[in-house]
């Protein structure tokens, strides 16, 4: 009698902790957080995806954002992160460059020609960036382009003449454009994102890079007159998840997650690209004008840069493997386009 008593406790123990390990998962909710202001494009796509993913998990997946930068700057989203009030963030290259370095790797000033160019290059790195991110403990669920990052300001900006001394926004975490931008004779502000704003109100900024679809969502666009038309860095972000909380989730349901901001994100990458002409005509139309730079000028810092950044990947202060191999990636679609560019001359 004492054997079966025991052996019946033992099956509701096994019993019990198989309700609550069940109970555990289909209460579990992922929370986000981001800059990206409430009521963009992006935060409607994210909840739009949030909303499927509970759908298509019977509710055992619930993914909330937190948007606008309520969380404050993505350091303390890191933070949050860290000690579990969050499980993930959409970040910028800087924002997670404190996680793994290799992020900035797009980010390099004056790296990319066009957006043609980088989207090659992404084709060949970007699962290298998320198998470096995964190494570091986090997952990518996807990454999109936001446009070039152009000169924006409330004066003109022809020359280096007309930049230098000038108080330049450089991201908080971006400590190469701050050697570089210095380097050239700026004067850059090292800031978070959620402080631009207030920096450009109160003249404690006096120039942005930005692209316009972020100066408009951002409403930098109300303290900016001039733009430099002269491609500055490629801007991008990228939506992650530590891998402490995706783990816990069912195979299927991981599957599920990954697929759904995989596909949104890919749909933003595709879109933004057309939305950030479409916002700097919408510039161009509230007055704001864009002037070309002079381009020997401009050859010459763009030289610079680059033997700048040269330097910096020889002494691996920017992840030497992954540039070269970014630099190579450039090299071959460079090649390829002056291909199709002397076949298409011939045939005229």
């Amino acid at each position: 009698m004492k054997a079966l008593i025991t052996a019946t406790i033992k099956i509701t123990l096994i019993v019990l902790l198989m309700a609550f390990a069940n109970q555990g998962v289909s209460a579990a909710q992922l929370k986000f957080a981001t800059v990206a202001p409430e009521g963009s494009a992006w935060m409607n796509a994210m909840r739009a995806g949030a909303k499927e993913i509970k759908e298509r998990t019977n509710g055992r997946v619930k993914v909330k954002f937190y948007g606008g930068g309520v969380m404050g700057n993505e350091a303390s989203v890191t933070r949050k992160i860290r000690i579990g009030q969050l499980h993930g963030g959409a970040f910028t290259s800087g924002g997670l460059s404190r996680i793994y370095k290799g992020m900035d790797i797009y980010a390099v000033p004056f790296l990319f020609d066009s957006a043609e160019e980088a989207d090659y290059v992404r084709k060949q790195m970007d699962e290298i960036l998320y198998a470096g991110l995964k190494k570091k403990g986090f997952i990518g669920l996807g990454m999109a382009q936001g446009g070039f990052g152009k000169l924006m300001s409330a004066n003109k900006m022809q020359t280096l003449g007309d930049l230098k001394g000038k108080k330049l926004w450089v991201p908080e975490d971006d400590e190469l454009s701050f050697g570089l931008m210095r380097d050239l004779g700026l004067s850059p502000v090292k800031l978070p994102l959620t402080d631009v704003l207030t920096g450009l109100q109160t003249q404690l900024l006096e120039i942005v890079g930005s692209s316009a679809i972020g100066a408009i969502a951002l409403q930098w666009h109300t303290k900016i007159k001039y733009v430099l038309d002269q491609p500055l860095v490629f801007i991008y972000g990228t939506l992650v998840i530590d891998q402490r909380y995706f783990g816990k989730l069912s195979s299927d349901d991981q599957a599920i997650v990954k697929e759904v901001f995989g596909k949104i994100y890919k749909k933003i990458d595709s879109d933004n690209y057309l939305d950030n002409e479409k916002a700097e005509q919408a510039l161009r139309d509230n007055g704001v004008k864009f002037e070309s730079g002079d381009p020997e000028e401009i050859a010459k810092i763009v030289a610079q840069v680059r033997a700048q950044t040269d330097a910096l990947a020889e002494k691996n202060e920017i992840p030497k493997d992954l540039y070269n191999q970014v630099q190579a990636h450039i090299k071959t679609f460079r090649a390829k386009s002056a291909e199709k560019t002397t076949e298409l001359e011939s045939t005229e």
